[in-house]
C-alpha cells in the first residue's frame, strides 16, 4: 500500500483530520489541522513519519487552526487551499473568538494550489482539484493509485457541505460535485454515499 492514512478526529467539531505517510519514503503529510495539536502528532508517531507538509483543503477554522503552529513546530511549509478562501485565513482570529475556539493568528500559506496542480507526499502525487461552493477556495487531494479522495467538506455523511456560510454558494458546490468528483466514479471510500447522492443531484443539475 504506497500510501498509509491515520484519521484524527480534532475540535470540538471532531472534523477529520489525517496524516497522509507514503509508505516508500516514511515522509508524510497534514490534512486539515483544526487544532488539538498534540493528538495529531501522537499519530504521527504512530505512524513513524516525517512530516514534510500540511495540505489544507479550505479556510474554515475546523480545518486549519492549527496549520501555523504545526507550521512553525515542525518547520514544515503549508500548501492550500486556493487563493479564494485567503479572506477566510485573514479573519481567522475573528472566527475563532466568535466561535469559542483557542486564539488562531491569521496566516497564508507557502504556496496556494489551483485545478489540475499536483501536491506530493514523499514520492506519491495527489491530484488537486478545486472544487468551490462550500467556501469558494476549497479543493480536493485525490490519489488515483488507490482511488482515494480526501474531500474536507464537500461530502458530509449521506449530505453535502453547507453553503450558509460568507461567500457559500450551493449551485458551485452542487456543479462541483457533479463535473469534478462524479467522474471519479463509484470506487473508493465513498462508494455508497457519492452513488446516493448522485440520485439525488442529478435533478437538482438538470
Amino acid at each position: 500500500m504506497p500510501i498509509q492514512c491515520v484519521i484524527v478526529p480534532v475540535t470540538p467539531y471532531q472534523q477529520n483530520c489525517s496524516v497522509i505517510k507514503c509508505e516508500t519514503s516514511g515522509r508524510a503529510a497534514i490534512v486539515d489541522p483544526g487544532g488539538d495539536v498534540d493528538r495529531i502528532l501522537a499519530a504521527v508517531q504512530q505512524l513513524d513519519a516525517t512530516v514534510e507538509k500540511i495540505i489544507l483543503t479550505h479556510a474554515h477554522m475546523d480545518h486549519c487552526a492549527a496549520a501555523d503552529v504545526l507550521r512553525q513546530q515542525l518547520e514544515v511549509p503549508i500548501e492550500g487551499p486556493h487563493r479564494d478562501d485567503q479572506f477566510w485565513l485573514d479573519k481567522l482570529p475573528e472566527w475563532c473568538q466568535m466561535s469559542g475556539f483557542p486564539h488562531a493568528d491569521a496566516f497564508l500559506p507557502d504556496r496556494w494550489l489551483e485545478q489540475g496542480d499536483t501536491v506530493t507526499v514523499g514520492e506519491q502525487v495527489l491530484k488537486v482539484l478545486h472544487c468551490p461552493g462550500h467556501t469558494p477556495g476549497h479543493v480536493v487531494f485525490l490519489y488515483e493509485p488507490q482511488r482515494v479522495a480526501w474531500v474536507g467538506d464537500v461530502l458530509f455523511q449521506g449530505s453535502i457541505g453547507r453553503t450558509d456560510f460568507p461567500r457559500g454558494n450551493h449551485e458551485q458546490l452542487v456543479a462541483s460535485i457533479r463535473d469534478r468528483l462524479f467522474p471519479l466514479g463509484d470506487a473508493g471510500n465513498h462508494e455508497q454515499l457519492v452513488a446516493s447522492i448522485r440520485d439525488r443531484l442529478f435533478p437538482l443539475g438538470d
